[in-house]
């Protein structure tokens, strides 16, 4: 695959992750009194509808071999599909989102307790300054199930990203998600079962539109990341908060608030920090080599 510049990268990650923000207005755009399981149902299987023609088209590898931790991080993922719900139907988007980028923060300890990673100073004050950023966002006296919800949702996020080491390496981009997906079905319509709600076409078209935005956002960061070294245009990637304040304030009227400002600056600029730091350290190895 031919090399792109960095600064052409760095536009596709941005527009990738404006593309992204709209599968989460999407999600809260969705009528009161929606039935959640029932969506994250419909979810489930359109993504794996979609996903199905990249994964015919690879016929060298087999789909359905090793499959034990495509298991574990679809119900992960199923997991965290239903908080998310609960958390964009009850909370601005943008508050939303500055939860979600959390997440990276997460992996850090996870990472230490999962694989025995290794927490240097300012790994940890990264990950202090983002658990300062979400109290201030949040504020400790109107902590809602909503907040806790979106916070559930980072947390799945990062395992499942730490779970992406444990994945079988034959498998594709698009295999990996297809997997993840299906995994998830049989529990995911066992909770529709559950739920007991009329069937509803509504939100199968919401649920299509959705995973049509995150798709998108997926193929843009694969092509990037597979062409351009990740250090050089991760910080990008923050400007996904951005563009939920936008969408945020054009689509739902929803205004952010300071103490929003000054928390997401806790999060996201030690983010852009560390990157900066593990960029210069992997300069110096290379200059090294």
């Amino acid at each position: 695959m031919p090399k792109m510049s960095v600064g052409f990268a760095m536009v596709l990650l941005i527009l990738g992750n404006i593309v992204a923000v709209f599968s989460d207005a999407v999600i809260k755009n969705l009528p009161t009194g929606a039935a959640v399981y029932q969506f994250v149902l419909f979810r489930q299987l359109t993504a794996v509808l979609m996903l199905l023609p990249f994964c015919l088209f690879n016929t060298k590898t087999r789909l359905f071999s090793h499959l034990k931790w495509h298991f574990v991080r679809g119900h992960v993922w199923l997991f965290g599909a239903i908080f998310m719900v609960f958390s964009l139907q009850a909370l601005p988007l943008a508050t939303v989102n500055a939860i979600f980028y959390t997440a990276p923060l997460l992996m850090l300890p996870l990472g230490f307790l999962f694989y025995k990673d290794t927490l240097t100073t300012p790994t940890i004050t990264v990950s202090i300054a983002g658990f300062v950023g979400i109290l201030v966002i949040v504020q400790p006296t109107q902590i809602s199930l909503a907040a806790v919800s979106a916070l559930i949702v980072a947390v799945t996020m990062a395992t499942n990203n730490l779970l992406v080491r444990k994945l079988p390496q034959h498998h594709t981009v698009a295999q990996t998600l297809f997997l993840t997906n299906l995994m998830g079905i049989p529990f995911a319509f066992s909770l529709a079962i559950w739920e007991n709600q009329p069937l509803d076409w509504y939100p199968l078209l919401t649920a299509a539109s959705s995973n049509l935005f995150i798709l998108i956002y997926a193929g843009i960061c694969v092509l990037v990341y597979r062409t351009v070294e990740a250090h050089k245009i991760s910080s990008a990637e923050y400007t996904g908060l951005l563009g939920a304040v936008i969408v945020g304030i054009m689509w739902f009227d929803e205004v952010p608030d300071l103490s929003f400002v000054i928390g997401s600056a806790l999060i996201i600029l030690p983010l852009v920090w560390l990157a900066t730091l593990e960029s210069v350290k992997y300069k110096k190895e290379i200059r090294i080599k």
